[in-house]
This record gives C-alpha cells, structure tokens and sequence, in this order.
C-alpha cells in the first residue's frame, strides 16, 4: 500500500485481491505472477488460489475490510490506482463491499482515484443502479462518525449530507488492448456515470480507432426511460457515441483521458509504434489528455541490436512472426523489433514522453 512505480498514479490501494483472465490483455497478467510469489512469501492476503484455469496460486478473489480505512491515513493529496492486484468489479465482489470503497473516497476528497475495470457490464449495472449512491452515502455518514473501520473520530471534513453523484475525485477507466475490446468496452464506460473517464490501452495488442468516441459534440441527444440517477436531472444518451449525459453536463461527457503501453514481462508480445502514434494523434486532435507509460520489452530493431531476438509485427493486424516472407503478405505491413528489456525500450515516443493528464496539458 505505498508508494508505485506506475507511472500514472503516485500510491496504489488494494481493498480487494484476485481476479480471473478474461480477454487477451490478460493473458501474461502482472498481478497473477505476483500472487503466486507473494503467497509463496507466506503473504496472508494472499494465500486463497483462483480457478486454475482463469487464474492461478495466491490469486483468488478476496476483500480485505482492514485496508478499506488507509487513505483517510493520506494527508497528502496523491493519485490513487485503486486495486493493482484486482478488479473491483469482478462478480465475486459484493455490490455493498464496493459501495465501502466509493463511500472512503467520497470521504477522503483530497484524492483522486483511479478505478480501472475490465468488467464494463457489471461497473455499468452497478454505478447506474439509483440506490447505489444512497449505500455511499449511508456508509460515508458511518465513516464520518467513526462507527466503522476502526477510526477514533471519522472525519470531521465530511458533512451528513448526500454524496455528490457522480463522485467529483473518481475517475473510471476501461482496459480496451486491441479494437475488439474497445468497441465492447467504451461504449459501457460512456453510458457509467463519471466525472472522468479513461481508457487504457495496455497490452497494446493492435491499432484502435478511438474517433467515435472523442471528440464528440453530442449534438443530437435521445432521452433515456431510466429513473434519474440519485438527482431529479434528466439523463440522455449521445446518438452518436452512445454516452450518458445529464442536463448542463454536455462538455464533461466522452473520455477525458487515454493511456497507452506497451507489454513487459516474460512472454510480452510487441507494440507497433505506429499504434502509439495513432492514438496520441488522435487525442491531439481534438484536445484529449494522452499519457505514453512505456514502449514495453521491445522497440524498433536497429543495427546495433541482435538479429536473433527479432519479431516482426504487422502493423494493421497485430499479426506477429519471426519471417514475414512466410506469411505471403507485403513486407511493408511488416516492422522488425527486437525484444531489448523494458528499461531500454524506454517511454519516449518520437523522441519526448507523453505525461498528460485531464485538465492538464501533455
């Protein structure tokens, strides 16, 4: 629970462990090789093993109450990843356990959180539902009191009121590592109340188009028959980007922010560069915050490097082979990459990294 060395965040919270694979981008899964080891340690929160054939040793999903209090601890106000080593909204989690987790970050306002979820269909059923933020607010006021997690005298910042819906410091974010999840998963993200949405590109696993939903003006909106959520507000929905709008909030709709990356790790498959460039190009153009955190274990070969640990990746498929004169297709689809390590691939990207962030220029 200290400090990280994620790029994009400065501490991470782990209120619940475990998970299960679900799509490519998990397939050589960090958190999975991590459990394994830690529970070899003798690590208590995490000697409880997943589905052998989704997850692994030390891996399976739990909540730890004890740790829900930790940053109402932080007096300095940081960028909170919340659960590195799991998915809040895996189905294994009970819908009142991560209202606990929203209730300590409506409290603890002096953060910002950043909830990143592979599960899209349940974060939606669960963030929509209209008596979510009323379970918030009820398990914040207790928090306030310190009638739960232990404290002596809750937090005397946090007035009994209701939470403001959605949470102003939580900012959601979807895994999207190729075309394919990106269409199934931003979509779902859109239409899930937030003040801030994103969406990390990592693994990066193939080009994606994100035009469809950035940068959209949602000029032609369609009234939605869902009961307001928690706030006599109409919602409406973009025709074109599929996005959940309330009245007066039409410039805070859409993505506010894109992180890409590529794969590092035994097994890392590489990234072609172009993908990169594809997507910060397009959160350019229309002013989305763009964040490179790192090019993964391979970078563009070059005549210094070793010709017997090259790939070659073909930039509009993702396609990935050691001769591409096998495969039949034109050698100009093709890039060499040679698998240097993660710290000589470095974060640049033609030349400088990519530190943006919403609200701040990149």
């Amino acid at each position: 629970m200290a400090d990280t060395a994620i790029e994009w965040a400065d501490r991470v919270w782990n209120p619940t462990t475990g998970c299960d694979r679900v799509s490519p981008g998990c397939d050589h899964c960090y958190a999975m090789t991590m459990a394994k080891r830690l529970k070899g340690m003798g690590s208590a929160k995490y000697q409880r093993d997943g589905d052998p054939r989704t997850s692994g040793p030390g891996f399976g999903v739990s909540v730890h109450p004890d740790v829900l209090g930790l940053p109402l601890k932080w007096r300095k106000p940081q960028r909170i990843f919340v659960n590195s080593m799991s998915d809040l909204f895996h189905d294994q989690v009970p819908d009142e356990y991560i209202a606990k987790v929203f209730a300590v970050m409506a409290v603890a306002r002096r953060h910002t959180f950043q909830v990143l979820t592979k599960r899209h269909g349940r974060m939606r059923a669960v963030l929509s539902k209209q008596s979510f933020p009323e379970l918030v607010t009820t398990w914040a006021w207790r928090i306030h009191a310190g009638a739960a997690l232990g404290l002596p005298h809750g937090n005397s910042s946090y007035s009994r009121t209701a939470v403001a819906w959605p949470l102003p410091n939580v900012w959601l974010g979807v895994s999207a590592e190729n075309q394919q999840w990106a269409n199934i998963r931003i979509p779902a993200l859109l239409d899930t109340p937030a003040a801030v949405r994103f969406v990390s590109a990592e693994p990066l696993l193939g080009p994606i188009d994100l035009t469809s939903w950035i940068g959209c003006p949602h000029d032609s909106l369609s009234g939605v028959d869902q009961e307001p959520i928690a706030s006599p507000t109409k919602r409406w929905r973009c025709d074109q980007c599929r996005a959940s709008v309330l009245d007066g909030t039409v410039t805070n709709v859409g993505l506010h922010w894109v992180i890409t990356g590529g794969e590092s790790g035994p097994g890392a498959r590489p990234a072609h560069p172009d993908w990169f460039r594809s997507i910060r190009d397009q959160c350019q153009a229309v002013g989305v915050a763009y964040l490179h955190k790192q090019n993964g274990e391979f970078r563009r070969w070059q005549l210094s490097d070793q010709p017997g640990r090259l790939l070659y990746v073909h930039r509009e498929t993702g396609a990935i082979t050691g001769d591409p004169y096998d495969s039949g297709e034109a050698s100009g689809l093709w890039t060499a990459m040679c698998r240097v390590g993660k710290h000589r691939a470095g974060r640049e990207l033609d030349g400088r990294t990519w530190d943006g962030y919403p609200g701040e220029a990149s």
